[in-house]
Formats: structure tokens, C-alpha cells, sequence
């Protein structure tokens, strides 16, 4: 008799302990960067500064001692056919995203196969763009950038938000809540999400192992992880972390080039994080 009378309260407990198990177990909202409108064309517009100071002939670019052209608002990586390059490639999946979204393409552009950079070298390049008239790839490539800049910020900004919780899965598993709460504030904010959306742009989010130096990488995961703890807004530690995490990488850069004129820009664009006035 006494078992039949405690079954009641014995059930009861063990449905009180599942769910309570199940409030505790329950996963966060997930990170989303949302933006008004405004916020978007602002966002943009700031990238586009940062990449090329708002310069439409700097739409399609090769910088001196860099194995690629850079192309749009983002500065997006081409690779030549025979460039197997250290940084993640960005183009390509520009232009599929823009095959989604409809966007018309230039003919010789949407006609491209394999879909590889057209010129071998910057010496090639240059050549080109001294000849517009003959390579009218170049002219009708930077016209088409020119008119789809609002596309490229779209496009920015998605990739950013892909890499949010992805960035979170790879941070070590007692850095994860930390790093969450940091992104969380960061992204609340007009200014902060724009530091994220920019940073991803800029230095990729940390997730490709080729892109380190001496095993260290530099992008947003490695910075969310050097954020210090104080009493600073998150957006003001982000900055402090970034221009560490990226002196760090000029240290160790195999290329002097790195240090010698690359480093004061990168630190210079890092100090445009900050709230829109």
C-alpha cells in the first residue's frame, strides 16, 4: 500500500526534475544582426570608404605585392587560375549571390569559365586598365560594380551574419557564453555591428586554419577571444582587440611590406568603429 501511495508524488518529482532539466538545457536565442534600412546604405557606405575611400575608379583594384585584384565596396579576393591563395576567396561567392538575387551581369562576365580572374598578374592588369578602350573588362566591370553597390552591402552584411554562430561553436567551450554575450552587446548596437559586419569583411572570421601566421589567425573569433574584461563598452574593448589582434599578425607576417605600410592603415580603419553621429 505504501508504494501505491508514493507513486503519485514519485512521478510528480521526476516530471519536475525533466523539466527542469529542459529550462536548463535550453539553447539562447540565436545571434541576428538586424539593420533599418538606413543602417544598411551606412554600413556600406563606411566599407566602402574603408576600402576605397569612396573612389569609384578603386572598385576594380590590384594592390602592389598582393597575388589578386580587389574588386567592389568589399575589396573581394579574385584568384588568378593559377593562385592557390592563403586567404579566403570572396568574389566568386559575391557573384553567386547576386546569380540569387537576379542581379543582371555583364555578358563576359556571366559567360566566364572556369570562373577564375582574367588577368594572370598585376602587370597584366595594369596593362589592361592602361587600355581600357581594348579590355573593356575592366571599364564594364567597374561600371557594373559602381551600380550595384547597394547589393555588394547586402551581401557584406549576410556573410557576417552566417559567421556569428559559427564563430561561437569554435571558440573553446568555456570561452562560448563569454564570447556570445560580447557579439550580443556588440551587435545591439549600430556602431558594433558595423564593427563586425566590417572586421568580417576586412579579416575574415577566424575559421579557416590557412589563414594564420605562425598558427596565430586574426580574425573576428581571435578577437571577440582577445576582448579584455573591464569596464569599457564592448564596442571601445572590441577596437582595443582588434588593433592587437592585427599588430599581432604585422609581427609575424613574413613580408615587411605587412608592418612597414599595411599596419598604420588597418589600425587607422579600426578607429572608425564607433557609434554614428
Amino acid at each position: 500500500m505504501s508504494r501505491v501511495k508514493y507513486e503519485p508524488l514519485l512521478i510528480g518529482l521526476a516530471l519536475l526534475l525533466f523539466l527542469t532539466g529542459c529550462r536548463h538545457t535550453t539553447e539562447p536565442p540565436a545571434l541576428a544582426i538586424e539593420l533599418t534600412p538606413a543602417e544598411l546604405t551606412w554600413i556600406g557606405d563606411q566599407v566602402f570608404r574603408n576600402e576605397c575611400t569612396g573612389r569609384k575608379t578603386c572598385l576594380v583594384h590590384w594592390n602592389e605585392g598582393e597575388a589578386f585584384p580587389s574588386l567592389g565596396i568589399g575589396h573581394f579576393i579574385w584568384y588568378p587560375s593559377h593562385v592557390d591563395g592563403q586567404f579566403v576567396e570572396s568574389f566568386p561567392a559575391l557573384i553567386h549571390f547576386m546569380r540569387e538575387q537576379s542581379v543582371p551581369l555583364p555578358e563576359w562576365l556571366g559567360q566566364l569559365e572556369p570562373f577564375d580572374a582574367p588577368w594572370p598578374d598585376r602587370k597584366a592588369f595594369m596593362q589592361a586598365e592602361d587600355h581600357e578602350e581594348s579590355d573593356e573588362r575592366v571599364t564594364s566591370l567597374r561600371e557594373f560594380l559602381w551600380a550595384t553597390r547597394g547589393v555588394q552591402a547586402e551581401f557584406i552584411v549576410r556573410r557576417a551574419r552566417s559567421a556569428l554562430e559559427r564563430v561561437v561553436s569554435a571558440a573553446p567551450e568555456p570561452r562560448r557564453a563569454p564570447l556570445r554575450d560580447h557579439l550580443q552587446q556588440l551587435i545591439e548596437t549600430p556602431g558594433g555591428a558595423y564593427a563586425v559586419v566590417d572586421y568580417v569583411n576586412f579579416k575574415g572570421e577566424g575559421l579557416s586554419a590557412q589563414e594564420t601566421y605562425q598558427g596565430q589567425g586574426w580574425g573576428l573569433l581571435q578577437v571577440l577571444l582577445a576582448m579584455p574584461e573591464n569596464d569599457e563598452s564592448a564596442l571601445e574593448r572590441f577596437r582595443t582587440a582588434a588593433k592587437n589582434t592585427l599588430t599581432g599578425r604585422a609581427e609575424l607576417a613574413p613580408r615587411a611590406i605587412e608592418r612597414e605600410r599595411w599596419l598604420p592603415g588597418w589600425l587607422a580603419r579600426i578607429d572608425t568603429y564607433r557609434e554614428p553621429r
